[in-house]
């Protein structure tokens, strides 16, 4: 099936081997960004005061007159003549710089950055931004060119989706990979996404749909059944790439059969809302207005935990209050969900405090809203105790338990 309009399906051709010269004119396209939004910030500031606004309310608009007024431009007009100067240069040197395999820390530091701006970057064009693939064996798959190894893609395919500001190689931690102890004990394949955490939910899961779409195509052998396990954003990612599918129909959800959620905020997180809060508060005032957007310089994807979209809003008129939609699991899919808290198992299950990140009640998919309450069975739902957010990602008794779901759901 063609995407919708609009909707450019990628050839996820990146490499893991990067251009150096890349990442030296992304650091410098995101430098000039800096300067002329900070330009923009005291300029503000600047108009604000030498207007003698009021505290409260609407302060001045429009750029700054006179020689303040022509500082400013000039500092931005300089700033992006540089910064352009720079980035060409750096693209003719690219031959010379030569590529090289991105370390660890530098793989984990773009994706850090992807979460944090990542929709920015994208817009930008910053050769930073993340785009999105699939790997197997620490390999890019490239759906668009040659077929896929048929002797290492098994019939029961698994998706691991990581979280925010995170990348697919830290799904191993501290010698634990739940992706190959489900394959050595399980015989699963696990394949990886690697996506920008920093965009919209929705748009990354718009694009999963059809990359799985393109996987589910190109696969080897008939797949007897596709499991997708999110940790974090990721099970937001995987659940708004299953509404995207069932609204076009895709055939990739015919083998879905299990669905496994490891701390997802499926209804937000509080420090979010918190900084929501917080920049709302700044606003009121035209002398701190401009510091909103330091807040609100924060990617798409972060905003989008502050209730955990997985859905486009509602049309003009009909939005919630809480700018939330429903979207229930799929039928027919077995779900589960693991939540972790700081908390001893002595506690009531309403008064445990979070992981650190994510509530209790949130990562179960728990709500006093019927209509927002995940359909996820008891038997199917399971709290860790005095593990933190990340400790899902290694932690020995959450791996037996995701073991002991998913080897009953292959059953079935």
């Amino acid at each position: 099936m063609n995407p919708p309009t609009g909707f450019a399906v990628k050839t996820h051709s990146e490499q893991r081997t990067r251009r150096n010269a890349e990442d030296l004119r992304g650091l410098g396209r995101l430098a000039t960004d800096a300067v002329t939004g900070v330009t923009d910030m005291v300029e503000a500031m600047h108009r604000t005061i030498g207007g003698l606004a009021p505290p409260l309310g609407q302060g001045p608009t429009g750029p700054t007159s006179g020689i303040a007024g022509l500082v400013y431009r000039s500092v931005r007009g300089v700033t992006r003549l540089v910064g352009g100067g720079v980035d060409m240069a750096l693209s003719a040197a690219a031959p010379l710089l030569g590529e090289s395999q991105p370390a660890a820390l530098r793989a984990a530091a773009v994706a850090a950055l992807n979460g944090v701006y990542g929709d920015h970057l994208a817009r930008t064009g910053n050769p930073l931004a993340i785009s999105m693939y699939l790997c197997h064996a620490n390999r890019v798959l490239h759906l668009d060119r040659k077929p896929l190894p048929t002797n290492e893609l098994g019939p029961h395919p698994l998706l691991l989706l990581h979280g925010l500001c995170m990348n697919d190689q830290q799904w191993q931690r501290n010698g634990h990979d739940h992706g190959a102890a489900l394959a050595r004990d399980l015989g699963y394949t696990p394949i990886y996404l690697h996506y920008n955490s920093g965009r919209h939910v929705v748009d990354n899961g718009r694009e999963l749909a059809h990359l799985l779409q393109q996987l589910f195509a190109a696969w080897p052998q008939p797949m007897q059944s596709l499991t997708l396990l999110g940790h974090s954003m990721g099970g937001l990612v995987a659940r708004s790439a299953v509404h995207r599918a069932q609204l076009e129909s895709l055939p990739w959800l015919k083998s879905l059969r299990a669905m496994a959620f490891l701390g997802t905020p499926h209804h937000g997180a509080p420090l979010e809302r918190a900084g929501h809060w917080v920049d709302t508060l700044i606003g009121f005032s035209p002398y701190s207005a401009p510091l909103q957007g330091l807040g609100e310089s924060r990617s798409a994807g972060i905003k989008d935990l502050r209730f955990g979209h997985v859905a486009e809003a509602l049309p003009s008129g009909k939005q919630r209050l809480d700018l939330r939609r429903p979207v229930p699991l799929p039928i027919g899919v077995h779900s589960y969900a693991i939540a972790a808290t700081r908390g001893a198992s002595d506690l009531p299950n309403d008064r445990l405090p979070t992981d650190g990140l994510v509530p209790v009640a949130s990562a179960l998919g728990t709500h006093d809203n019927p209509t927002l309450a995940l359909d996820i069975p008891d038997e199917q739902r399971w709290i860790a105790h005095g593990r933190g957010h990340f400790d899902l990602l290694n932690d020995p008794e959450v791996y037996e338990r995701l073991k002991s779901w998913l080897q009953g759901s292959q059953a079935q």
